[in-house]
Formats: C-alpha cells, structure tokens, sequence
C-alpha cells in the first residue's frame, strides 16, 4: 500500500509546493513510493504556479517545482490522503474545521516531525528576501527527511 501525503498552507504558491517537492525529492533518493501533494487553504492562487522565489530555491537545491500549480484543500482531500500535514497552527486550525465526519487522514503540523520542533510553525517566506526561502528550504527538507523514515518503519 503506498502512503499519500497533502502539505497545505495558506496559498499554495510557498511552503507548501516547497514541502511537496522536497519529500518527492527524499522519496526519489530512498527508492520510496509515496503519493505527494499540496494545497491551499484559501483559493487565491488557485491554477496559477509558485512563487518564482519557491521555484528560485527549488532550482538551486537541483529540485524543479515550476510544474506545480495551486490548487485549495478539497473535502474529499481528508479521506484520499493518508496525512494532512499543516505548515501552521492556523492552517491546521483551519483544516480541523474542513474535516468531515468521516475523515481518514491524520492531521499534524510539519515541523511535528522535526525533533525539537514539535508545534512550531514554519515561517511564512513571503515577505521575505530569498534568505528566507533558503531556511524555509530547510526546514522542509529536515521534516522529509524525517517523514520519509518515520513511513518506512510503518
């Protein structure tokens, strides 16, 4: 059985394609089969691709991301999705509100699975400058790292 994951965020331009690329990049690497996704909250961006700062970092860690577009958290997301895993505490508030009654997936925050990290929220890059997408890029890549161990023993 192959585990799915949905990464959401406020707009889906930012963190959220940046933690979907970094864990198929970490699957591709550990010979590991995971469905992978991201979504938004909030439909803004809907259709449109990342942020070309998301893309820019993606770029420079060798990962492509232009191919990605937005798209907002579906309600039939909560039962095709193993894990729903926030990139905040509002998000995740948000998502605990969507959650139908017969919901499978397992909530959590991404940096839940980042030893030390546990409740944090990953910084919003998008007011910042491209140092900002750099530690987003690492925080990311630290919770598919640690994703992608944590599914393997499952």
């Amino acid at each position: 059985m192959t585990v799915s994951v949905l990464f959401v965020c406020l707009g889906n331009i930012c963190r959220s394609p940046l933690a979907e690329v970094a864990l198929r990049e970490v699957c591709a690497r550990s010979g590991v089969a995971m469905i992978v996704d991201s979504a938004g909250t909030a439909d803004w961006h809907a259709g449109r691709p990342p942020d070309d700062r998301t893309v820019a970092v993606a770029a420079r860690n060798g990962v492509e991301a232009s191919h990605l577009r937005a798209r907002q958290v579906r309600v039939s997301d909560f039962r095709d999705f193993d894990h729903i895993i926030a990139l905040d505490n509002q998000n995740l508030s948000d998502l605990q509100a969507l959650r139908p009654k017969d919901a499978s997936a397992e909530l959590s925050l991404l940096l839940d699975h980042v030893k030390g990290r546990s409740g944090q929220d990953v910084d919003d890059p998008y007011y910042g400058d491209d140092s900002a997408f750099d530690r987003t890029w690492q925080e990311v890549m630290a919770a598919a790292e640690n994703l992608v161990a944590r599914l393997r023993q499952a």
